[in-house]
């Protein structure tokens, strides 16, 4: 018999108001296309087949009046910068550059929709279950320069299961805003023991932060490591010790 899928309210993790349909961001300058719709009608990759499913709602950013990027006003707050720094702006190849800087901050500051879908744990597997070397990148809130590196995140199932690609999409979802890492280690954490509801979870991030690799200290090459455990990864010896090992750290 197939499996059944179960809701998960992210508003319990993100209250907000609802999303609404809006017009792709467009930026009014000339020489510029606009930026390109979202496809929320694609298929959705990593969704095990042979199960019927319930999607989630798609998590969107919301973007209210309290949120809402305006492209124009941030390609001229980079623009006043860039004059302040001294930059020549009519010099070949900087005409643009205000939009594009701000174009790339929406994006990077922008979580992409996507559902989230568990599947009941059929065959009662209680083993860790560890997604490994998940690419990821960020922004620092304190210098709007970029930390990216490679995040492991696993679980210990109770009664559900999630596609694999999900842990993927959980991590990038929180990446994408002002951040610092140990914030963001913590929420990839949070949500999935919210999500979950599962016996364990541990996330381990490891990444470079440019505000230390090209400013002050200029370590270049230093990576920084965070971990936030849950559950029987945090208190079982022996989990923990495993989950560990398999995102390549000594317990």
């Amino acid at each position: 018999m197939p499996s059944t899928t179960t809701p998960v309210a992210m508003s319990s993790l993100e209250p907000g108001p609802e999303p609404i349909e809006e017009e792709p961001y467009v930026l009014r300058r000339p020489g510029v296309a606009p930026v390109e719709d979202v496809d929320e009608d694609a298929p959705d990759e990593g969704v095990l087949t042979g199960a019927t499913e319930v999607r989630h709602p798609h998590l969107h950013l919301h973007r209210g009046p309290e949120n809402e990027i305006d492209l124009d006003r941030a390609a001229g707050a980079v623009a006043d910068l860039l004059d302040a720094l001294g930059v020549d702006r009519s010099a070949d190849g900087l005409e643009e550059t205000p939009a594009r800087v701000a174009k790339a901050l929406a994006e990077m500051l922008s979580p992409e929709p996507f559902n989230v879908t568990t599947f009941a744990n059929e065959e009662g597997y209680d083993e860790l279950v560890v997604a490994r070397a998940i690419p990821f990148a960020s922004l620092c809130e304190h210098h709007l320069l970029p930390f990216s590196g490679l995040a492991y995140v696993g679980y210990l199932p109770e009664e559900r299961l999630v596609g694999l690609s999900k842990l993927a999409r959980v991590v990038d979802h929180f990446s994408r805003r002002l951040q610092v890492q140990e914030r963001l280690t913590a929420q990839v954490a949070n949500y999935l023991q919210e999500t979950l509801r599962p016996k364990g979870v541990g996330v381990v991030l490891e990444a470079e932060h440019l505000c230390m690799s090209l400013r002050g200290a200029r370590s270049g090459g230093s990576r920084t490591v965070t971990s936030a455990l849950k559950g029987l990864v945090r208190d079982d010896l022996r989990t923990r010790s495993e989950f560990l090992s398999l995102a390549g750290t000594r317990g």
